[in-house]
């Protein structure tokens, strides 16, 4: 097994104001999909990496307790973590050190409600 996790899902509320959000934050045009009653906006779809989505559809209802999703920060979180309150994100944690050589993390709350997590070397 390559991975643990191999496929993530954000729910949103406001479809479009996510896809807005989220290509701010990652930087990159994000791509639609209809998938029966339920409207994907691919984050990864790269079959070599870990994929992930944010989802409006029955049942996606954001949320910022529960499980909580990660996304790679690149060489530095922090242009990420800025992009996202410009967005209008709020950060919850800022960049924070891990310590024992496992980098640094951020955590924020989206424009849908979720917390989110950033992770870096750097």
């Amino acid at each position: 097994m390559a991975h643990t996790l191999n496929w993530f899902e954000i729910p949103v509320t406001d479809f479009a104001r996510a896809k807005r959000f989220y290509e701010a934050v990652l930087g990159t045009e994000i791509g639609t999909v209809s998938m029966g009653d339920s409207t994907m906006g691919m984050l990864s779809s790269d079959p070599e990496a870990v994929g992930g989505a944010i989802v409006q559809g029955e049942g996606s209802r954001p949320a910022a307790d529960g499980t909580m999703v990660y996304l790679n920060g690149g060489d530095d979180l922090a242009p990420m973590l800025a992009r996202a309150a410009a967005a209008g994100g709020t950060v919850v944690v800022p960049k924070t050190e891990i310590g024992n050589g496992y980098g640094y993390f951020a955590h924020f709350i989206d424009t849908e409600g979720n917390k989110v997590g950033l992770h870096s070397m750097a």
